[in-house]
């Protein structure tokens, strides 16, 4: 999968003390600088990488403090203390030595427990029976994924009656590739912020936080391959300046693999 586009954007060379040395994608530009989801999966992949990590992501969070710009980075990812089976890391992205981004992961040795998933998938069309979405959104990014909407597209007309935040799509790396904790973190970013659906209206908009829980295993990802997923998100809020907005991706047997949670800024 070297040559895949989302390995390129997201390769890190090793540096002295657990820093990596990375560069922005133009492949994964956003409206301003690099796509969230690709950010945080560069930044997961620092933790991913490094030789003391102890098991599998069980949660990640970004916060993303200032645009990051075009270019080189360097990421420092460090341990904050490893328990028997759990380990707590931090993860700075820094640009001209200012941080940029700054997150926290939990990793985790995952043992066979009792499990259900009390959020079921929704019944929803097969991936087969969803056409390949024509909504041309203007982002770089947005060409990295095989998009198959449900309800809830890009809309078409933009006359501030949207009535609803509510998003569901078939979707998956373009081309296809075999799901990982990386690509997941990634592909949990790809619904466009609620307010333009809710709104119809394009307003400015950024990602201050977002939380990705992996609730898959990596037998769940080898299962899961590189079909599609189902994808829903929706907002609770939306108010003085600050939209929340939840996410939840399913693979094709109907898996609950990873829930997001994230709070955007707008204007106006």
């Amino acid at each position: 999968m070297a040559d895949h586009v989302f390995d390129r954007a997201i390769a890190l060379t090793p540096l002295a003390h657990g820093s990596y040395q990375g560069q922005t994608s133009p492949a994964y530009a956003n409206m301003v600088g690099p796509y969230g989801g690709i950010t945080a999966a560069q930044m997961l992949n620092a933790v991913l990488l490094h030789p003391q990590r102890l098991g599998d992501p069980v949660s990640f969070t970004v916060n993303f403090c200032a645009p990051v710009a075009d270019g080189a980075f360097v990421l420092q990812a460090r341990a904050l203390r490893t328990n028997r089976s759990t380990q707590h890391w931090l993860v700075e992205m820094l640009q001209d030595g200012q941080a940029v981004a700054s997150a926290t992961a939990v990793t985790a040795l995952r043992r066979p427990t009792w499990g259900v998933d009390d959020t079921p998938m929704p019944a929803c069309p097969a991936p087969a029976d969803c056409p390949v979405s024509d909504a041309e959104a203007p982002f770089e990014f947005a060409k990295r994924f095989e998009l198959r909407s449900i309800v809830g597209d890009w809309p078409a007309v933009w006359d501030g009656r949207g009535d609803n935040s509510l998003t569901q799509v078939w979707l998956r790396d373009q081309p296809p590739r075999a799901l990982d904790f990386a690509s997941l973190a990634s592909i949990a970013d790809m619904f466009f912020p609620r307010i333009f659906l809710r709104r119809a209206t394009l307003v400015p908009i950024g990602t201050v936080s977002m939380t990705v829980y992996f609730h898959a295993s990596a037998e769940h990802l080898v299962q899961t391959g590189d079909g599609y997923l189902l994808g829903q998100s929706y907002a609770h809020a939306f108010r003085n300046g600050f939209f929340d907005q939840s996410s939840q991706l399913w693979n094709g047997a109907g898996v609950l693999l990873a829930t997001s949670h994230q709070v955007v800024y707008y204007k106006q």
